[in-house]
């Protein structure tokens, strides 16, 4: 869709306007805040030919205007200019990703919590799925005579222990045998890739070793029952009541309730092919309970592969340009902080 600047400026100061008063814009608003040098009359012309393109609307009797879906969806598309972040904002986000965080887990954890607080919004993580990492280190320590504790690095970061029990009479020198072999058998492998046959393999390994029982083998399938699915976190969730369209607990009911079932938030939230910054505005959303809300979401990475989705959900009237910058950042800055790890 072509338009002309000065439709283009008008068709902006409006959204801006709505996004900061949740109010009907009138042709008198914009020629007193916008500054656009042409009168309130020229501006109900420029108006009316928004509204026959669809890119405003009226509400009701209102005598003022709103966007419409189509006419966020051009601001996003042709209009907007990512919002730049501010210094103490940058700090406060490559701070909270350095302190003292060992894990992908926590640091997801901390991107939810940070972008929910940033934007008001609801931050929405999908993240990794630790059966499509791979191993970068096992070991098992000996906790007493009858206990010990598996301790498993993925490569995403992800730090996985537990405590098992184990047959009598293995030494130190036997855990450090059978941590040797699953080592050098599982290194570089998925979850997924560890198919019977490789755990037969190192059965039959360590059936060569001293004092290793039948038991190994039970202990391996423990240590190594990893939850495979992606999890999902959410920051913020309560936030879309703040919002003045929401305020009706009856229109926002089906969008809470939907928050809480996990599998339509990982549909939502399924890594999209393409790298970057997606917006999905209204009905452009899979959920019909989604029709008066946005979800701007952008994958994170280790290594240039794609292993989450960070999403921020809010209401059609959200401040774009401010969430699509924060959304960004905090992502560049997982990336990095789980690549660091």
């Amino acid at each position: 869709m072509k338009m002309d600047e000065r439709k283009q400026k008008v068709l902006q100061a409006i959204i801006l306007d709505y996004i900061a008063t949740a109010e009907p814009v009138g042709s008198r608003t914009i020629s007193r805040k916008y500054n656009l040098g042409v009168s309130p009359a020229t501006v109900r012309n420029e108006m009316a030919d928004l509204e026959e393109l669809g890119l405003i609307e009226q509400p009701h009797t209102s005598a003022g205007r709103i966007p419409s879906q189509s006419g966020y969806r051009y601001y996003v598309d042709c209009l907007m200019e990512k919002e730049p972040l501010d210094r103490d904002i940058k700090d406060m986000i490559s701070k909270a990703m350095m302190v003292r965080i060992r894990e992908t887990e926590a640091l997801i954890q901390v991107s939810s919590k940070l972008l929910s607080q940033l934007t008001n919004y609801t931050a929405l993580v999908l993240a990794p799925a630790l059966g499509r990492n791979a191993l970068r280190h096992l070991q098992i320590l000996p906790i007493d005579d009858s206990k010990a504790v598996v301790v498993m690095v993925l490569d995403n970061g992800h730090v996985e222990h537990k405590v098992i029990d184990v047959p009598g009479g293995l030494n130190h020198e036997d855990f450090t045998a059978i941590s040797r072999v699953l080592n050098e058998r599982l290194y570089g492998l998925s979850v997924e890739q560890w198919r019977p046959t490789i755990l037969q393999t190192i059965y039959h390994e360590l059936l060569y070793q001293k004092k290793l029982l039948n038991s190994v083998i039970e202990l391996v399938e423990n240590a190594i029952s990893l939850e495979e699915e992606n999890k999902v976190y959410l920051g913020g969730t309560l936030n879309i009541l703040n919002q003045p369209e929401f305020k009706d607990i009856e229109k926002v009911k089906g969008l809470l309730e939907l928050l809480e079932q996990e599998a339509a938030i990982k549909e939502v939230l399924h890594p999209a092919p393409e790298a970057g910054i997606t917006v999905k505005i209204g009905s452009e959303n899979i959920h019909q309970s989604m029709k008066n809300c946005s979800l701007i979401t952008a994958t994170y990475h280790l290594n240039g592969r794609v292993i989450g989705t960070l999403g921020v959900l809010g209401p059609t009237r959200m401040e774009y340009s401010k969430a699509v910058s924060i959304l960004e950042y905090i992502t560049e800055a997982l990336s990095k902080a789980i690549t660091r790890l």
